[in-house]
C-alpha cells in the first residue's frame, strides 16, 4: 500500500486534500457545446474584433464549411491540423472547423513564431493541412504534399444554418470523434530549447471548462477578453471557455487595457494582468491568473473588486489543475485545491507521499493528465508515470513544482525544482527572494535570477522602487546568501510572446551592463 508509511491522520488527509470532487461531465466534446449555443441562440454575438462581429449561428455555419473542406482534403479524426494565424474572427472559425472535422488544432501565432519553429511544429505534429490568413501565407512552411487553406478567402460551400432536426429526419453524417481524441497540440518551450508537442484531449479540456470553478461561471451576456497568444494553453481557456458557455469573446487589438475595460471575465498571466488597472475595469466580475507565480499585492488589488482565482498547472495537466479563490484577508496566497476529477500528490524523490506540511514535488493525477508528448518516448517515461493512488491504467504527471499542504488543506506553491539554485554552496529558492521583494513598498513585480556561482541578481518594477530598501528587506527576511548582489529597478519587465516574464532577456541585460562596466 503506497500510504503505509504515513500516520493514520496523514493517510486520511492525503486522500481528503489531494482529491478534487467527483463531478460528471456528460458530453466531453468541446465543439458540441458550441453547437448547442448556436442552436439555442443563433443571433447572439459570439465574438467581436476591431469593430467586426460574428454571431453563434454564423460561426457554426462557417466552421461547418471549414470542416467540410478539411474532410475533402482527407483530414480524419486523430489527425492534426495547423492553425497558423493572428488574433481574429477567422481564427475562431478555423479552430472550430478543425474540431468539427475530428482533428486536433495546432496553434501558432504566425506573426511571432520564427520560421524554424513553424517548420519544427509542422514536422513534429505531422500536419498535412495548415489553416492561415492570406497575408501570412508566405510564412507557412509547405513540405511536399502539404495543403495550405486561407481562412479569409471565400469558402466554396456554406451549409445552411444549424436548426433543430424534425422527428424522423435523418442527420448528416459527422466524424466519429471520441472524448480521448485530441483537441489541441501545444508546443511548450522545453528545457532543451526544442519545443515539445503536448497532445491534449477533449476529455482533458472538457473537465476543466465544464466544471466549476474552471468554468468561471461564464454564461450568456458575459464578455470574456481574449488577451493571450493562441499558442499558449490559457488562450484555450479564454476562447473555448467563452464559446462553450455562450459568452461574447472580445478579441483584443494592440491595447490590452482597452479590451479589459469592456470585459466581465479576464484570464491572464500575472505579467499581463499587472498592466491593467482594476479601477478602470468596473465591469469585471471574475479574474483568473496562472502561468507564473502571482505577486500577493496584485492578487489583493483585484480580489477587492472581483472574484479572483489564483491557479496553477502546466500545459501537460490541461490549462490548470488547482484553483483558489483568493481572499485579501487570508494569511497566504495559495493555489488552492485540485479541480474536479483531478488529484495532486506531494511526493518525495522516491515518489512516496510526504506528511502534511512537508515540502515536496507536486504530481498531478486524474482527468487533467494529457495524452503525452509527441514522438518522445524518453520524455514521456520521465514525466508521466503509472498512478499508484488511482490505480488501473491511470497516469500521473510530474509537474516539477514544489509545494506543501497547509493545515487547512490548500496547496502552497514554493517555486520550481529548476528554480532551486546553489549559490556559494547553499540552496536558494529564487521565488522566495522575489516574494520578499514584492512586499517592499511600491514594488509591483520582481524576479530573481542566478548570475553566476556566487551571485544573484534581482529586477524590480517600477523604476522608482528603492533598491537599497529592497536589499534591506531581503537581508532582514532571508539568510545572507539569498541577498542579491544587485537589484535593478526597471520601468517594466520584458515579456515573452506568451505573456510571461522574459528571463533570458533580463540575463542579457545584466551581461550588457557587466560588459559595459569593464
Amino acid at each position: 500500500m503506497p500510504l503505509r508509511h504515513l500516520t493514520p491522520r496523514d493517510q486520511r488527509l492525503f486522500r481528503l486534500y489531494g482529491h478534487g470532487p467527483a463531478v460528471p461531465v456528460p458530453d466531453p466534446l468541446i465543439h458540441h457545446a458550441v453547437e448547442r449555443q448556436a442552436l439555442a441562440r443563433p443571433h447572439a454575438v459570439a465574438a467581436e474584433h476591431l469593430g467586426a462581429t460574428i454571431t453563434y449561428g454564423e460561426l457554426d455555419r462557417d466552421a461547418d464549411a471549414v470542416a467540410a473542406r478539411l474532410t475533402r482534403e482527407g483530414v480524419r479524426p486523430g489527425d492534426h491540423v495547423g492553425l497558423f494565424v493572428r488574433r481574429s474572427i477567422p481564427m475562431l472559425v478555423g479552430l472550430l472547423g478543425i474540431l468539427k472535422a475530428g482533428a486536433a488544432y495546432v496553434p501558432q501565432d504566425i506573426a511571432l513564431a520564427p520560421p524554424a519553429q513553424l517548420a519544427h511544429v509542422v514536422r513534429a505534429a505531422r500536419t498535412r493541412v495548415v489553416l492561415t490568413l492570406t497575408e501570412h501565407a508566405h510564412r507557412v512552411p509547405r513540405p511536399p504534399g502539404h495543403r495550405l487553406i486561407a481562412l479569409d478567402e471565400p469558402l466554396p460551400h456554406l451549409p445552411a444554418p444549424r436548426r433543430r432536426a424534425e422527428p424522423g429526419e435523418p442527420r448528416a453524417p459527422r466524424p466519429a470523434v471520441r472524448p480521448d481524441d485530441g483537441c489541441y497540440v501545444l508546443f511548450t518551450s522545453g528545457t532543451t530549447g526544442r519545443p515539445n508537442g503536448v497532445k491534449v484531449t477533449h476529455r482533458n479540456v472538457a473537465n476543466i471548462l465544464f466544471t466549476e470553478p474552471g468554468g468561471l461561471g461564464i454564461r450568456p451576456g458575459d464578455r470574456v477578453a481574449q488577451l493571450l497568444n493562441i499558442a499558449f494553453d490559457m488562450a484555450a481557456w479564454e476562447i473555448l471557455g467563452c464559446l462553450a458557455h455562450g459568452g461574447t469573446l472580445v478579441i483584443r487589438g494592440k491595447d490590452i487595457a482597452a479590451t479589459a475595460r469592456t470585459a466581465t471575465v479576464l484570464i491572464a498571466t500575472p505579467t499581463v494582468l499587472s498592466g491593467v488597472d482594476p479601477a478602470s475595469c468596473p465591469r469585471v466580475r471574475t479574474v483568473a491568473v496562472a502561468g507564473e507565480p502571482c505577486p500577493r499585492p496584485l492578487a489583493d488589488r483585484w480580489a477587492r473588486r472581483a472574484a479572483f482565482f489564483n491557479c496553477c498547472g502546466p500545459t501537460e495537466t490541461t490549462i490548470v489543475n488547482t484553483m483558489s479563490r483568493h481572499d485579501p484577508a487570508a494569511p497566504l496566497l495559495t493555489i488552492g485545491r485540485p479541480t474536479p476529477n483531478n488529484t495532486v500528490y506531494v511526493l518525495d524523490a522516491d515518489r512516496r507521499p510526504l506528511p502534511i506540511g512537508e515540502v515536496g514535488e507536486m504530481w498531478a493525477g486524474g482527468d487533467c493528465v494529457s495524452a503525452g508528448y509527441l514522438g518522445d518516448d524518453a520524455l514521456n517515461r520521465e514525466r508521466y508515470a503509472p498512478d499508484p493512488f488511482l490505480g488501473g491504467e491511470r497516469r500521473m504527471f510530474r509537474t516539477r513544482d514544489l509545494g506543501r499542504w497547509t493545515p487547512g488543506g490548500a496547496l502552497e506553491h514554493l517555486g520550481r525544482t529548476d528554480d532551486q539554485v546553489k549559490v556559494r554552496g547553499f540552496r536558494v529558492e529564487l521565488d522566495s527572494v522575489s516574494s520578499v521583494l514584492e512586499s517592499v513598498q511600491g514594488c509591483v513585480r520582481a524576479v530573481t535570477l542566478k548570475q553566476d556561482a556566487r551571485r544573484l541578481v534581482s529586477f524590480v518594477c517600477p523604476a522608482d522602487v528603492d533598491s537599497d530598501a529592497a536589499r534591506r528587506a531581503v537581508a532582514a527576511a532571508l539568510p545572507y546568501y539569498c541577498v542579491p548582489a544587485e537589484i535593478l529597478p526597471l520601468a517594466c519587465l520584458p515579456e515573452t510572446d506568451r505573456g510571461k516574464i522574459d528571463k533570458p532577456a533580463l540575463l542579457r541585460l545584466v551581461e550588457r551592463r557587466t560588459a559595459a562596466a569593464r
